[in-house]
């Protein structure tokens, strides 16, 4: 990859151009030890101009419809005049980058467009290191002026906490087949909701959909849901049609309206970021203690002895950090 000084890296995202913003983006989801400390100058010099746009993370079960709604909304976005970023948080796949490849195709209409941005996560070892390159792209594309930011869970597991925990609003996209849908869901998704949305709710679905919406909204009724000035809306909407996309919008300006009204999207970011700190400490601390020479030299006659019930776990593990923390 070709480098240039920071200076041309920040000139870049702060003037639009797409293809510096993609450049600095891979230069910091590079994990060489130069680039690595080259992307802390470029963000530390970029923070001013961060935390603008409206964060939005949106999950579903799969076959949701998740990529084709993100299309509608971006769709929505763009003709009223919005800057749009779409990335996906995928640990699922280290050598295609999951399943967002083959999502990109499925939201054609959005990919010709120099107001939109689509980048699939970086893949990575563990969900952590994913999920700090997206922060950390969040951050690049807000100083390149895009104001609305779409974060889509791709992967499964932890990946909706995580996206969750770097946005401001979370969307939970719902299939119309209420009986399925409310045993595919996991409780605690529905209580990180900040609205639920009935996908596919046109044609043959349209009845099942409205089931569906009626169902989740007494389901969604039993769960203390943490904001207290927010009452959790459920909508039908159709990707294919444009039902409901305006009206799920306007409830999103209308939470981020409430939210900063009441100071809470701002103690929420700020909660965000130290929460991203103490996160970055564990994963650092975790790749030293991979990294340590000596751990390294004892893991696998430990492994072994802990595997033959030589030694126990406990013993083991003591051993490894007397070695990591022995200068």
């Amino acid at each position: 990859m070709a480098r240039f000084d920071t200076k041309t890296y920040v000139q870049g995202v702060l003037g639009g151009d797409r293809r510096m913003i993609a450049k600095t983006i891979t230069l910091i989801e590079s994990t060489l030890y130069r680039d690595e400390e080259q992307s802390q100058e470029i963000l530390g010099q970029l923070l001013q101009y961060c935390g603008n746009s409206l964060r939005i993370g949106i999950t579903g079960p799969p076959g949701a419809g998740k990529s084709t709604f993100i299309d509608a909304l971006g769709l929505h976005l763009l003709n009223n005049n919005h800057r749009v970023a779409v990335l996906a948080v995928d640990p699922s796949s280290k050598l295609s980058g999951g399943s967002v490849l083959g999502d990109k195709t499925r939201m054609g209409r959005l990919m010709s467009n120099d107001n939109i941005f689509v980048r699939p996560s970086a893949a990575g070892e563990t969900l952590g290191g994913v999920a700090r390159k997206t922060r950390e792209t969040m951050l690049i594309l807000e100083a390149a002026g895009y104001d609305t930011v779409l974060v889509e869970t791709v992967g499964v597991g932890q990946s909706e906490t995580v996206v969750a925990d770097m946005t401001d609003f979370f969307l939970l996209v719902a299939l119309p087949n209420a009986g399925d849908e409310l045993q595919g869901i996991k409780r605690g998704i529905m209580e990180m909701a900040d609205a639920v949305v009935v996908n596919k709710a046109d044609g043959p679905f349209e009845e099942s959909a409205k089931q569906a919406a009626h169902v989740l909204r007494s389901a969604l009724q039993m769960l203390a849901h943490p904001r207290p000035d927010w009452e959790l809306p459920v909508f039908l909407a159709s990707a294919r049609t444009g039902l409901g996309i305006d009206e799920v919008w306007n409830a999103m300006k209308r939470f981020r309206e409430v939210m900063t009204a009441n100071g809470e999207l701002q103690a929420r970011r700020r909660e965000q970021s130290l929460e991203w700190m103490t996160a970055l400490v564990h994963d650092e601390l975790a790749r030293r203690f991979d990294e340590h020479p000596e751990v390294r030299y004892l893991m696998p006659d430990l492994r072994r002895k802990v595997s033959d019930g030589r030694i126990t776990a406990v013993n083991a593990a003591s051993q490894l950090m007397q070695a990591f923390t022995t200068v």
